[in-house]
């Protein structure tokens, strides 16, 4: 069986590093599986790409389609014509696709067009909010793949109720997490982690990227300094997104508590999140892995497509602005913590069993 392994993005990176892991371990045990890699150069960025691999032991792609940025359009039209060509060149039983960037949509596409299988990584997740992006690669990747492998039952019922034929559906558990669980014992404190006097589970993360918090440069900065009164004696570390720093440019915002850092690798990233006191995000990815870490997690959006990291694990929604979250961070500051718990099949064994589902149904 051969596999065309697509990754485009840094979430993708950190999603399909245990599932090669799974590849190579089916190949030593003599199964008849073989895996092609292809980049197709959504982040270019070395903190948002070639670190990952490095850190994850990810091997070099086989192929870097470089596509790089633009329009939505643009970037998916790009991959498209790249990847056609890379499918055309190199043949395949089946195309895996992780998450939801314009690089899984784009590139099940072309797979299908060419009569090609898809399997959908992280599969049937919604939000309900057709304003972004994702959610459009979301409903158009699963509404065309042969195998959707599910984080959660929640998941697997939006899929049913989409019309989505039972036998294409597998709970198979979060291979974010599989990667999680797999590099805790090398997580690393980051390098600036003495010269910012940062003490365990006491000061604040802060990530922000999406373009309902950070494309009006007026509102990014007004959250910012509210997110600087209200960490009070906490230091906030803000790992700057590229796309965040693009609207900041070159203003020197006055803060108190607010440190701005660039991106990190992940096992830096990692060791950050696990040793905080809160993290204030817009990621969905990062709202499971506090889950598993037990870190509160107080997500600026008005939906999740993770509802699960509310209802079990640590994740509190908060809105897109800074009254709501001054509220329920307030809150917690008055009665700690909440009862949490880890979703079923978050045991980092999701990977191995999306390809013990392959090797049985090809």
């Amino acid at each position: 069986m051969k596999i065309t392994i697509v990754a485009g993005a840094r979430p993708n990176f950190i999603k399909i590093a245990p599932i090669i892991k799974a590849i190579e371990k089916k190949q030593n045990d003599g199964a008849a599986i073989f895996y092609r890699l292809v980049h197709t150069g959504q982040h270019y960025d070395k903190s948002l790409s070639e670190t990952f691999f490095e850190e994850l032991n990810i091997p070099q792609p086989n192929n870097n389609l470089e596509v790089k940025s633009g329009s939505q359009s643009v970037q998916t039209a790009a991959i498209m014509v790249a990847f056609e060509q890379e499918l055309l060149q190199n043949s395949c039983d089946l195309v895996l696709v992780v998450g939801d960037v314009n690089s899984t949509m784009a590139c099940a596409i072309v797979a299908k067009k060419l009569n090609i299988k898809v399997a959908h990584v992280e599969a049937g997740i919604r939000s309900g909010d057709m304003t972004m992006p994702e959610e459009i690669n979301r409903i158009v990747t699963d509404s065309i793949s042969d195998y959707l492998f599910t984080t959660s039952l929640w998941a697997n019922e939006n899929l049913l109720k989409s019309g989505t034929s039972k036998e294409k559906i597998h709970f198979v558990g979060n291979v974010m997490i599989d990667t999680l669980y797999q590099n805790l014992n090398r997580i690393t404190k980051p390098a600036f982690w003495d010269e910012y006097q940062l003490e365990l589970e006491n000061y604040i993360i802060l990530t922000l990227h999406r373009p309902s918090n950070v494309d009006e440069e007026q509102s990014l900065q007004q959250l910012l300094l509210g997110i600087d009164i209200l960490a009070n004696d906490k230091k906030v570390i803000f790992p700057v997104h590229p796309r965040t720093k693009a609207v900041l440019g070159e203003k020197k915002l006055n803060f108190k508590n607010i440190i701005c850092i660039e991106p990190q690798g992940y096992l830096a990233f990692m060791y950050l999140i696990k040793n905080s006191f809160a993290v204030i995000t817009d990621s969905g990815g990062i709202s499971e892995e506090t889950t598993v870490l037990e870190i509160p997690c107080f997500t600026m959006r008005e939906n999740t497509e993770r509802p699960e990291t509310q209802s079990i694990g640590t994740n509190t929604l908060v809105g897109i602005g800074i009254e709501k979250l001054t509220e329920i961070y307030t809150s917690f500051l008055e009665n700690g913590r909440r009862e949490s718990g880890i979703p079923e099949l978050w045991d980092g064994k999701a990977s191995e069993r999306i390809i013990a589902i392959l090797l049985t149904k090809n």
